[in-house]
């Protein structure tokens, strides 16, 4: 079974999480959105947003509070929910997939062709006519994301048509690889003094220019994908149990492979596209989720996705409040955050073998 954990030890039910889960999210969004350089009461936000889903009664909110709650921070709060939730399902079906502890969103070398496309924006200036400067940017790096991904296949694809999980793998290392050292070339021979720092910003994640359309693209990708990849619930749990054993159970077991490798790298490709290479999201949520609910993919998918929105909502709320007139990336505070878990986690696997 994939994950750190296994075993049926005693658990709580996985709805009871769930429940418990969405209503931390929906504080959670509440409370970061009134957080921040201006900082607004709770309660205000709760009247701004009454106010905009059309409920009266709430005729005293004030213009700023409006501007900051709606206009500035909701939309960047809902994008940090849909890519952490993102993130987390990625790498729940990822490691059961692959069979792999250590699989992650970025695994199939996504984030690198991504990181090529964004380079080409932002230091060698690459433009089409009628669109904006963040428009482009995010077209390079989904672009960029999905030639990545078309290559690892092209590599990985054996004469049959079979995708082997491991060659799968090796191949967007490789391609990763690839596009690092092409990304590391164009900024260095760019000679441009500050190309380095605006792409490791980019590299390291942000919800900086994230507004309502952006914000309801990713929301509405999530959403559709965590719905789509519960349809392969069952097929996933057989997989666990190892390719013979799913096929024997009825499981086509390349048409699942195929369907889920592409559907996730088109989903991290879409997530990359718009806040950057987030670290640490997808690969320590699910194994967090399996500890506390088990292995099961009904409720780990759903469970992952939540607690991947809830670490991310409040890892870019730390990011942006940390350092008062400055911004962190957010895959360092995500690093900080999720590599001591995950040490621990591998200490408490050493202490049971």
């Amino acid at each position: 079974m994939a994950g750190l954990v296994s075993g049926r030890s005693l658990r709580p039910a996985g709805g009871v999480v769930c429940a418990l889960l969405v209503v931390v999210l929906a504080l959670s969004i509440a409370a970061a959105v009134g957080l921040g350089a201006v900082r607004v009461p709770l309660g205000s936000v709760f009247e701004v947003v009454a106010r905009r889903m059309g409920l009266g009664g709430f005729e005293g909110v004030t213009l700023l509070d409006d501007q900051i709650v709606w206009q500035l921070r909701m939309p960047r709060v809902l994008a940090a929910a849909a890519t952490g939730a993102g993130l987390g399902l990625i790498g729940a079906v990822l490691q059961s997939l692959t069979r792999n502890d250590l699989a992650d969103p970025y695994l199939l070398g996504v984030s690198s062709g991504a990181a090529v496309g964004a380079v080409s924006v932002i230091v060698l200036g690459v433009s089409v006519a009628g669109l904006a400067g963040n428009t482009m940017l995010t077209l390079a790096a989904f672009a960029g994301a999905v030639g990545a991904l078309v290559l690892v296949v092209a590599l990985a694809t054996g004469r049959s048509g079979a995708l082997p999980p491991t060659r799968t793998v090796l191949a967007g290392v490789a391609v990763g690889e690839v596009c690092s050292a092409i990304t590391a070339l164009v900024v260095i021979a760019s000679g441009q003094p500050d190309a380095a720092r605006r792409v490791l910003a980019w590299t390291l994640g942000s919800m900086s220019g994230i507004r309502w359309s952006s914000a309801i693209f990713l929301v509405a990708v999530t959403v559709v994908a965590l719905l789509l990849a519960l349809g392969f619930a069952t097929a996933l749990d057989a997989f666990a149990f190892g390719e013979s054993s799913a096929r024997s159970l009825g499981i086509a077991t390349e048409r699942v492979r195929w369907t889920l490798l592409v559907g996730t790298a088109l989903l991290t490709a879409c997530l990359v596209a718009f806040t950057g290479a987030i670290g640490f999201v997808g690969l320590v949520v699910p194994h967090v989720v399996r500890l506390l609910c088990g292995p099961l993919h009904r409720t780990l998918l759903p469970l992952s996705a939540l607690a991947g929105a809830i670490l991310l909502v409040w890892s870019d709320t730390l990011a942006r409040t940390a350092i008062s007139g400055q911004e962190l990336p957010v895959g360092v505070v995500t690093a900080g955050v999720g590599a001591p878990v995950f040490a621990l986690l591998l200490r408490r696997q050493a202490g049971r073998s």
